[in-house]
């Protein structure tokens, strides 16, 4: 296995995917899950050396980072299944109707890639966020060449995943240029603006995902940026709920927002709470289990401490449970802050900031009306969570946090995303700057586009547009649906 990969300028590996494109798109499903379970063994059969090294620049538990490989390796095999099911194709044929008013085309509809795909690594998961993660598998299985912009805090690991993934595909018979990494920040601009990309899929700040899709934006020829930014995923807990597991759910609590030192993006970062049914003191006595973890780097630190100051300075915020020294910023004990439903709705900005780390805010309410004002001002996240007890009514807590969250769960809490067919990683702005999702099945779609042949000859047509239909995909024929 080759230990490390050559890293190319960002206008080398644009042109090298560029020039890989129209080979990628031409590729049958079954090559290109070949190639992404080779990567998926290839990175299993690396894991011992892999691991180390990324417990070494990321200060994950060893334990975590061996379990994220797996779940890396499983999102690859779940885009082979994908490539061998077809679905995603979503082939619609509508046959000619001479006599129609107006006369009805023939017309033959697939999606197809959009190719060369940038990627940017994300921090917190060095394996399954990063240079062979979701993104990349999706574009892949797509039939879109990827170029990974590699992340500062685990560079060496992105080295060495890099290799293992390019050495891979090219075993599996991939072509030149399938994919490539690129190092540095200014790499990362040039990248996101290269004629040759048609894409980017990001994963980190708010800051850094709005410059990069600026600059998508911004592009004589502009191109779509999927990206991952700010999320503080709302808790909603009712009065009967407390009552009923009030002691379950404070220790959930404390264990979610803490996972990971409240590195995950799905971390609850506000929790709306009944006023006076004693949830807060329960909360408390958890905050006995939880323990002080490293973060990841320097950046986020500094920026949880600069998040820190700025919330617990408020005059409507006061602590619950933890204590901060700056001794120990960069390993910051987990906190409990707590301010008021009304104290939110009158200043939303400065209360409702996400603060990347081991901490998580109260909202108390008094009333329907105060939850309902506090809710109104939470803009939207990842995940929305409803704790109620056994039968009770949700109807209206559903419809207020629907429309503000992408994933909406009732009971447990957020932190940990199946990959599935059916899960959706996104949720309006500024969550994500798309309707789209990162985990899951339907993360393919990102990277494809529909292509509709009208009136075409059988000679022109793809395959699975075909009316024999010799790859047996799934589609729907003039209405009606054929499996």
């Amino acid at each position: 296995m080759t230990d490390t990969i050559t890293t190319l300028t960002a206008p080398e590996a644009a042109a090298a995917a560029g020039a890989a494109a129209p080979l990628v798109a031409a590729t049958s499903r079954e090559e290109r899950a070949r190639w992404l379970e080779a990567v998926a063994d290839a990175l299993d059969a690396a894991k011992a050396d892999l691991v180390p090294v990324a417990v070494e620049e990321s200060h994950l538990p060893e334990a975590r980072l061996t379990g994220e490989v797996g779940r890396t390796t499983g999102q690859l095999r779940l885009f082979a299944a994908v490539l061998r099911d077809a679905a995603y194709l979503e082939v619609i044929i509508d046959h000619a109707v001479p006599d129609a008013t107006p006369p009805q085309p023939e017309l033959r509809r697939m999606l197809v890639p959009t190719g060369p795909v940038a990627v940017y690594s994300a921090s917190n998961f060095p394996f399954a966020f990063s240079v062979a993660g979701g993104d990349t598998a999706s574009a892949l299985a797509a039939g879109c060449p990827v170029v990974v912009k590699a992340h500062s805090g685990h560079l060496e690991l992105s080295r060495r995943t890099a290799a293992v993934v390019a050495e891979a595909l090219a075993g599996a018979g991939a072509p030149h240029g399938t994919f490539g990494l690129v190092e540095g920040t200014q790499a990362g601009r040039v990248l996101i603006q290269d004629p040759a990309i048609t894409s980017g899929a990001f994963t980190g700040s708010l800051s850094g995902g709005r410059a990069l899709f600026d600059l998508a934006s911004g592009r004589p020829t502009p191109i779509p940026f999927y990206a991952e930014l700010g999320s503080i995923n709302p808790v909603v807990v009712t009065a009967d709920a407390v009552a009923a597991d009030g002691a379950s759910l404070a220790s959930g609590l404390v264990g979610s927002f803490t996972l990971g030192a409240g590195q995950f993006c799905t971390k609850p970062g506000v929790v709306f709470v009944p006023a006076e049914a004693g949830f807060e003191d329960l909360v408390a006595e958890a905050m006995g289990e939880a323990k002080a973890a490293p973060l990841l780097n320097q950046r986020i630190v500094d920026g949880f401490g600069h998040g820190i100051d700025q919330l617990a300075a408020h005059p409507a915020v006061e602590l619950v449970a933890g204590s901060r020294s700056d001794a120990d910023a960069e390993a910051p004990a987990p906190l409990v802050l707590a301010t008021s439903a009304t104290e939110v709705a009158a200043d939303p900005e400065a209360l409702l900031a996400e603060c990347f780390g081991p901490v998580t805010l109260l909202i108390r309410y008094g009333s329907k009306g105060d939850l309902e004002s506090g809710l109104a001002a939470v803009q939207g996240s990842l995940t929305g969570t409803i704790h109620a007890a056994e039968g009770e009514d949700v109807s209206a807590l559903t419809a207020v946090l629907a429309p503000r969250v992408g994933r909406l769960l009732f009971g447990g809490w957020p932190t940990g995303v199946a990959v599935t067919w059916s899960q959706h990683h996104g949720g309006p702005w500024p969550a994500t700057t798309s309707v789209h999702t990162s985990v899951g099945a339907t993360a393919i779609r990102r990277f494809l586009r529909p292509l509709t042949y009208q009136d075409a000859p059988e000679s022109v047509l793809p395959d699975e547009l075909k009316e024999s239909n010799p790859l047996g995909v799934p589609r729907r024929v003039d209405g009606s649906l054929e499996v």
